[in-house]
């Protein structure tokens, strides 16, 4: 294990290659639960629980079951799968656990589930880390790496956000940019501000 490879994909999945702000995926939860920072934080730390845990799962089954039976191309659907079912086993625990954190984040921790960030570090993983159909030396622990810290990336994205839009409901909007327009507009700008960070990768 190099870590110095660890100290760049995490550069990388916060910073250049953030999932939201560089790479466009997990834009609804990303907009639907910004308005306030504590469901944003909430949000934050439930996508890198369910990036990791379904990271970790996701490498196990295909390197021990779809590679072995030569059923790679299966990959897409059985990752949608077991990213699924992980999620609602997670909002039932935490419907049972833990019932203002279940109000506070509604219909969007059902959205993890659809949220495409998830499905899509899990196949970065797999792209990155296999190469001739075999995992690349301490491919597991990189891989586990690269889906934390591109869910950390996740929230960092969230907690910007809602910080400014909670600064924006104090500030004089004109009416017809008030709400998502507003958003979409803070989104676009800060996308380009991370834009900044790609000099990195050079």
């Amino acid at each position: 294990m190099d870590l110095g490879k660890i100290i760049a994909i995490a550069i990388s999945m916060i910073f250049v290659n953030n999932f939201i702000l560089s790479k466009f995926l997990g834009l609804c939860p990303f907009l639907g639960v910004s308005k306030e920072s504590k469901p944003a934080l909430s949000m934050g730390a439930a996508v890198i629980f369910v990036m990791t845990c379904s990271s970790i799962m996701t490498w196990l089954i295909y390197n021990y079951l779809l590679l072995p039976f030569n059923i790679g191309y299966l990959r897409t659907i059985t990752f949608i799968l077991v990213i699924a079912a992980f999620v609602q086993f997670i909002e039932m625990v935490i419907r049972k656990y833990s019932n203002v954190l279940y109000r506070s984040l509604g219909i969007y921790l059902p959205l993890i589930t659809t949220n495409c960030a998830v499905l899509g570090v899990t196949i970065l993983n797999i792209n990155n880390f296999y190469s001739g159909g075999k995992a690349v030396k301490a491919s597991f622990i990189y891989s586990t790496f690269q889906a934390f810290f591109a869910g950390v990336g996740f929230l960092v994205a969230l907690i910007l956000m809602s910080g400014i839009r909670e600064r924006l409901e104090l500030s004089d909007v004109p009416e017809s940019l008030k709400g998502i327009p507003i958003a979409f507009i803070v989104a676009s700008l800060m996308s380009l501000a991370f834009m900044g960070f790609s000099g990195f990768s050079r």
